[in-house]
């Protein structure tokens, strides 16, 4: 079972879309809890996973707690893994412990807690058999900053499908996309994939697109995914002029082809670990521009696969994109580096693989435990004395 709170468009959610068509059914069948409504992932594998939905009435709803050990006993689970952190994490694991399911997991995809979330979460490390991080340095910040014991923090990197996500240079060059939203064949495109949360910063993007347009009067911006932040997106763009040059998307099917297409993928979060969306550009050969936070800096390597900036700041992004719009062989050696990168270290089947043998090894370890503890448990007693008796005659 992977308990998530709902399944939006994001990439935390996409990767684990990813990762269970790609799961062995001899070895794991997978299932979802959405804690909320499915959401569009939610609605997409419903006819591949068993997906069940809206099981907690409200924040403050303490009943979702039976009601979710009730499912995973009649589910008869055997792991529950909670994905990302917020109330699904904590409601995952205490209705798991309560069901008696024997593993019990939690992965994590960023190195931000919820306000009033994280202390609570914290309690139930005890229960916990694994915090899972997605890259080295966020496995080290989950055992240095959030005090995981070291035994129980294990690293499975985050893995896409490079044969979906791929360079083309009919995407690059043909005007289909461009074509699209009204755009000359020619028109430099840059761009970010990410939910709309006050996280991702995306004013951040849009502040330099203002900026940019005076370097790049030609430029335009792919704003691509759906969230709360649209509200205050769009008023934004109205305000500084660019509502022709920035393209809000919203979420789309096609996210291969729109990052083949662009010059240059940015990413300006304010905290992340692993964003698969970065891996996702790299694998397209699109090199990246992204604040400097997380785990991001194990993949975009400054000079070879990409430019950091410190976080928030726009005038260093405005000038790291500014210098690889200019530059085509740059840009063009950086993408072929991306891809290299993430085929060595970034494929779907060693995250595939990672997550099985993970769950795999805790069952095992658990199921031997009990049989211990069930053998010492029945066991026939011997009454004292006659331990003394034997040892008398023995001696005698």
């Amino acid at each position: 079972m992977f308990v998530v709170t709902s399944m939006p468009v994001g990439g935390a959610e996409t990767l684990l879309v990813n990762l269970m068509r790609r799961m062995d059914p001899n070895v794991i069948r997978p299932e979802v809890i959405c804690l909320k409504d499915p959401g569009p992932l939610g609605v997409e594998i419903a006819n591949e996973f068993p997906v069940h939905s809206n099981i907690i009435g409200g924040k403050y709803d303490i009943a979702v707690l039976p009601r979710l050990a009730r499912l995973m006993r009649k589910r008869n689970t055997d792991a529950v893994i909670t994905v990302a952190s917020g109330d699904n994490m904590f409601w995952g694991r205490l209705a798991a412990k309560m069901a008696g399911v024997p593993v019990i997991a939690s992965a994590l995809h960023s190195t931000g807690w919820p306000d009033g979330v994280g202390r609570l979460n914290r309690v139930l490390t005890r229960i916990t058999d694994a915090f899972i991080g997605v890259a080295e340095s966020h496995g080290e910040f989950l055992r240095t900053f959030e005090k995981f014991p070291a035994n129980k923090v294990h690293v499975i990197r985050n893995g896409i499908d490079c044969d979906r996500f791929h360079p083309s240079a009919e995407c690059r060059t043909s005007p289909n996309v461009r074509e699209e939203l009204g755009l000359a064949p020619e028109t430099p495109l840059i761009g970010i994939v990410a939910a709309l949360r006050s996280e991702k910063n995306h004013s951040m993007l849009i502040h330099a697109a203002a900026k940019l347009r005076e370097r790049h009067p030609d430029l335009h911006t792919l704003v691509i995914g759906e969230g709360p932040q649209r509200a205050t997106i769009e008023p934004l763009l109205q305000e500084l002029g660019l509502d022709d040059r920035v393209h809000l998307l919203g979420n789309r099917g096609d996210t291969p082809r729109l990052l083949a297409a662009m010059n240059l993928f940015t990413l300006c979060s304010l905290n992340e670990a692993s964003p698969v969306s970065i891996l996702e550009a790299l694998a397209c050969e699109t090199p990246v521009v992204a604040t400097d936070v997380g785990s991001i800096s194990e993949t975009v390597l400054p000079g070879k696969t990409g430019e950091l900036v410190p976080s928030e700041d726009v005038d260093s992004f405005v000038a790291a994109i500014d210098t690889l719009l200019n530059d085509d062989s740059l840009r063009s050696q950086m993408g072929q580096n991306g891809r290299e990168l993430v085929q060595n270290t970034g494929s779907l089947q060693s995250m595939v693989d990672g997550y099985q043998t993970l769950v795999q090894e805790i069952f095992a370890e658990k199921s031997q435990a009990n049989r211990r503890t069930s053998a010492i448990e029945s066991a026939p007693r011997v009454r004292t004395t006659a331990i003394k008796g034997a040892s008398r005659a023995t001696a005698g």
